[in-house]
């Protein structure tokens, strides 16, 4: 059970469309109770706010689904905000059984309130999706306010009418003088690159826009875009996400001084290693920055980190592990049992093939472990050892990473009960662990060199 990351007790988080407002975060969000599946029995908007993602106030069931013959048997994902004295929410209105009828499943609604949890759906504000795009795809609409053209812009994910193997998904969008007007524009962002484009987000930091869109059909992840101009055209960062597969339909919002985002962790079928990864899971929030190059990066939550008040000191000194021609592990500790926990690496001169922090391992050296590998530039996840027929699918469980040689990085791990969460210089990896064999905490240097200047492990973990 986690501790730490957010998901209501018998439901799985989906989507989230985060709103700052009264002073905290509000967190509008799909819980599907997997009866007997994802997506199984329908479901509205629950809300839950938290200030410091660490206590969260649950507050049910804010924006209600309809009846099952309604066009909001689901509510599926949208956007909430405020204008005009008045919380407005853009979402999907979803019926599964249209298509059958010959209607179209999912439809735009608009619905208002005046507290956050209790909405008035618009009858007559419904968007239906424009001829020659899949009446089936047509979904997620995020709204902005674009005052430089004192106008409002709705962008949502959709693709054409076409085979669902064809690439054409793309973001589409609308604008509106006062929010009840609506005109379509086209296409914002199609670039051929993916069947369908989901949970689409737009906002500005300094003189960089960034579009976000969750993609499905290459390595379904959050990818983002960036451009001098809120209409593009929009060019890509060497590292376009932010996390990895299992991370998925992340959204952001800003309390005016910091961007977050929200996003969820995926499970996996039978709580297995070697499951598929399932629709819905566990929220993990990240703090979003701007890099000196435009290019964003992630880290955890400030307020996350002070959540834990206690910190050892593994080694009390530097370390080196050398191995030029194989590989040498040292041992840094043991791990706490169901708690969560902060590991906190500092490494220096890092010169070698790979470098590995084992977590859970045993006394025969099973473990699972992020592995830095210097030379081909990247980090992954997986069980050490693996078989050639798997014991551990971690297909997706890797980042793009680039340490010279001689270089130096901060390495910091979040756990909390099956979720591991890697930070390394604003790159973030998140990752399931279901089968852990031991306690040990480890690090391993293979074909190289590298100094742990200091290694802690941050417990105490604490809610208010």
């Amino acid at each position: 059970m986690h501790k730490l990351y957010y998901q209501h007790p018998g439901t799985w988080f989906g989507d989230c469309m985060p709103l700052y407002a009264d002073g905290a975060f509000q967190l509008f969000h799909q819980r599907d109770t997997r009866r007997p599946e994802p997506f199984g029995e329908p479901f509205g908007w629950a809300l839950a706010r938290t200030t410091d993602f660490v206590d969260f106030e649950d507050l049910g069931e804010a924006l209600e689904k309809g009846d099952d013959d309604a066009q909001d048997q689901f509510i599926f994902a949208g956007s909430a905000f405020e204008a005009y004295g008045k919380y407005h929410a853009l979402f999907t209105a979803y019926n599964r059984d249209y298509p059958a009828q010959g209607r179209a499943s999912q439809v735009l609604a608009h619905a208002v309130s005046d507290d956050l949890t209790h909405w008035t759906k618009l009858p007559g504000q419904m968007f239906p999706p424009e001829p020659g795009y899949d009446p089936t795809d047509w979904r997620d609409p995020f709204v902005l306010r674009d005052e430089e053209n004192d106008r409002w812009v709705m962008i949502l994910g959709a693709r054409t009418d076409s085979p669902k193997l064809a690439v054409t998904g793309r973001t589409v969008w609308f604008t509106s003088p006062d929010l009840e007007h609506w005109q379509f524009q086209g296409d914002f962002w199609a670039p051929g690159l993916f069947t369908m484009h989901e949970m689409p987000d737009l906002f500005r930091i300094g003189e960089w826009w960034y579009l976000l869109t969750t993609e499905y059909s290459d390595r379904s992840k959050t990818v983002y875009r960036m451009s001098r101009s809120l209409e593009g055209p929009w060019s890509a960062p060497v590292d376009d996400a932010f996390d990895g597969r299992a991370y998925y339909a992340a959204r952001s919002a800003s309390d005016g001084e910091h961007r977050y985002l929200f996003g969820w962790v995926a499970t996996k079928e039978g709580d297995d290693d070697l499951g598929a990864w399932q629709w819905g899971g566990t929220l993990v929030v990240h703090e979003v920055y701007q890099r000196a190059d435009g290019s964003l990066g992630v880290k955890a939550p400030g307020t996350v980190e002070a959540a834990f008040p206690a910190s050892e000191d593994l080694l009390g000194r530097a370390v080196t592990v050398s191995s030029p021609d194989g590989q040498q592990v040292v041992d840094l500790g043991e791990l706490p049992g169901d708690e969560p926990f902060i590991v906190r690496l500092h490494l220096d001169d890092v010169d070698a093939r790979a470098v590995s922090i084992r977590l859970f391992g045993d006394e025969v050296g099973d473990a699972y472990a992020f592995t830095l590998r210097q030379g081909e530039r990247r980090i992954d996840f997986d069980r050490v050892p693996n078989w050639p027929w798997y014991r551990f699918d971690n297909r997706g469980l890797e980042r793009p990473f680039v340490l010279e040689p001689g270089q130096g990085c901060d390495i910091e791990i979040v756990v909390d009960d099956t979720i591991a969460t890697l930070y390394v210089d604003g790159v973030a990896l998140d990752v399931r662990m279901y089968d852990k064999p031991g306690t040990g905490l480890g690090l391993s240097v293979t074909d190289g060199s590298a100094t742990i200047g200091t290694a802690q492990l941050v417990t105490g973990f604490t809610k208010e």
